[in-house]
């Protein structure tokens, strides 16, 4: 059953709305995707309906169902009297006639096309002898897989109240290869779980095709439904049965001892089913279906959501009259409806209050049943936990009291000052140490206007000019303080966050020691400039000096010179 339908994990996006809508909770969160558990769903296809980002799928048998054509065998459609509210021609507004869809089938290969109505003529008939023979107190009809399986695996004790007679698609389908010898059959409808009768029962229908399946196959195959002016001669008051009161409205021998209830939809048939399993109810007869509206409301009817406009398409298509078809006997008509529960695994009230205490719920106030992880109490989740059904972060209360605690004790334990403004420049949040650096108490500024504290412009800058600005030092002199400022406008929740560190002390150490280091240059300055002055002195001094002993000593050398060339001999 798994594979009937399957999820695509890219598309999962931890919402948990599937897990909200299923009735029966058949769900796992696992690997932070929802995974479809088989041996508990009962496949009413709320899952698929509601998923807001199409994550589940459900199985295309379309290639089956060219196969059996390509066989070589005579393959014939039952299609589901619902077909009249899902495809609507656009010129007259009603729904298409079984013609139309007889001319498409058969350009499609099938050997021929019969409404499913045909089969229900049958089923309804084998209600009546029950009802006359009332041999069962409460009756309740079969039709719907759906809640055959939810009666199977979650109310056993309520199955000998069940009709033992096989559905409309299996007696049609029965009646078809009673009708042409080596018949393959196809059934095509609005349901997701009669693939899974189908497999579950066999010999019955050899292929199941939701609307969806046959619309894409007849799109691809370049196929439209037409309408001609052949008249639909069928009958059938048993068109009527994919609308609640369908089966009710169709059956005309009534036994006056016994009531006749109608109960659609997953929550309702719960209730009902309750009052069945508690002896509420005495002799009656309930017409069940999973889907609101019946079959009209299915997972894969097109117009699912328009209930009025379905009952009035199928109304027009309806007649008073029932189909001629065989009258087969009661055992070929029972089909077995056992038990599927699972053993049951008690969990005590120590596991399910520990699981409490891991998310925060130490105390019964504390469990608010809010719902949005998908279960209808924080018990049920723990429950689910202890299962390994979900997990303990699937809790947004607890999620949100987490990231609101990690959030605070960061705001709460910084040492950098934190102001949160919105657009209009009103402080929002000051934490401890702005207000320590501000030397003003939350209740002094919290809700007014940021320029009561603080420069504006770096906020209006952010905000009207998408400048985020980083680490810039500001000073604050009313304040006597220097601080690295960071301002960041975050455009998704239309909120400036500003972050300050007190740089004061250290600023004040790099402006000292930049002083120092000028006043260090200034005095160095001044020396290099007295040494010049006294070597350009010095050198002048020494210039003076040397030219007079140059003279000196030239005049002298000339009068050695001039001696010695007068005591030579000629």
């Amino acid at each position: 059953m798994s594979d009937y339908l399957n999820l695509k994990t890219a598309n999962c996006k931890n919402c948990y709305k599937c897990i909200r809508h299923c009735p029966v909770k058949s769900i796992r969160f696992e690997n932070n995707h929802a995974q479809i558990i088989t041996e508990e769903c009962i496949l009413c296809g709320n899952c698929f309906v509601v998923c807001p980002q199409k994550a589940k799928e459900i199985r295309n048998d379309t290639g089956k169902a060219e196969s059996l054509i390509q066989s070589g065998a005579k393959v014939y459609a039952s299609i589901a009297p619902s077909f009249a509210a899902n495809y609507i021609n656009a010129r007259t507004g009603q729904g298409y006639s079984l013609s139309a869809f007889t001319r498409a089938l058969k350009k499609l290969g099938f050997a021929g096309a019969e409404e499913t109505a045909r089969g229900a003529a049958i089923v309804k008939r084998q209600y009546e002898r029950m009802v006359d023979a009332a041999r069962q107190d409460v009756i309740i009809s079969s039709c719907c897989h759906s809640i055959n399986q939810l009666i199977q695996k979650y109310y056993p004790e309520v199955l000998p109240a069940v009709a033992k007679v096989i559905s409309p698609m299996q007696a049609h389908c029965m009646d078809i290869k009673r009708r042409f010898r080596g018949a393959r059959t196809v059934f095509i409808g609005p349901c997701i779980s009669k693939k899974a009768e189908a497999e579950t029962y066999g010999g019955f229908a050899d292929c199941v095709l939701t609307f969806d399946e046959l619309s894409d196959w007849l799109s691809r195959s370049n196929i439209r439904l037409e309408e001609t002016e052949e008249e639909d001669s069928c009958q059938g008051l048993t068109r009527f049965f994919p609308v609640a009161g369908g089966v009710l409205r169709s059956m005309r021998k009534l036994n006056p001892d016994y009531s006749y209830i109608c109960v659609d939809g997953i929550e309702n048939c719960v209730a009902a089913i309750g009052d069945v399993a508690g002896g509420k109810l005495k002799k009656c007869f309930i017409e069940m279906s999973a889907c609101t509206g019946s079959c009209s409301g299915g997972p894969v009817m097109e117009k699912r959501l328009m209930p009025v406009r379905n009952y009035i398409a199928i109304a027009q298509y309806a007649r008073e009259s029932d189909f001629d078809t065989e009258d087969y006997p009661e055992e070929a008509l029972s089909k077995d409806i056992s038990s599927l529960r699972k053993p049951y695994i008690h969990l005590g009230d120590s596991a399910i209050l520990e699981v409490l205490r891991k998310i925060g719920k130490t105390k019964p106030e504390q469990e608010l049943n809010c719902g949005t992880c998908g279960y209808n109490t924080c018990r049920d989740k723990a429950r689910a936990v202890l299962e390994g059904k979900a997990n303990l972060f699937m809790c947004l209360p607890y999620l949100i009291e987490k990231a609101e605690s990690f959030s605070d004790n960061i705001i709460k334990n910084t040492p950098n000052g934190v102001i949160v403004l919105n657009e209009m420049m009103e402080v929002q949040q000051i934490n401890a140490a702005a207000c320590k650096m501000l030397n003003i108490t939350p209740s002094h500024i919290l809700g007014d206007q940021v320029v009561r504290i603080m420069d504006p412009d770096p906020f209006l800058e952010a905000v009207e000019e998408a400048k985020n600005t980083y680490n810039r030092i500001v000073y604050l002199p009313e304040y006597e303080k220097y601080v690295s400022q960071t301002v960041v406008y975050d455009k998704t929740y239309h909120i400036i966050i500003c972050i300050m560190r007190d740089v004061t002390e250290e600023t004040c150490r790099v402006k000292s020691k930049e002083d120092f280091t000028r006043q260090a240059i200034e005095i160095t300055d001044k020396v290099i400039e007295k040494q010049m002055r006294s070597v350009q002195e010095i050198a002048s001094l020494l210039g003076e000096t040397t030219a007079e002993t140059k003279i000196a000593l030239t005049r002298l050398k000339e009068s050695i010179l001039h001696e010695e060339r007068q005591q030579s001999p000629v």
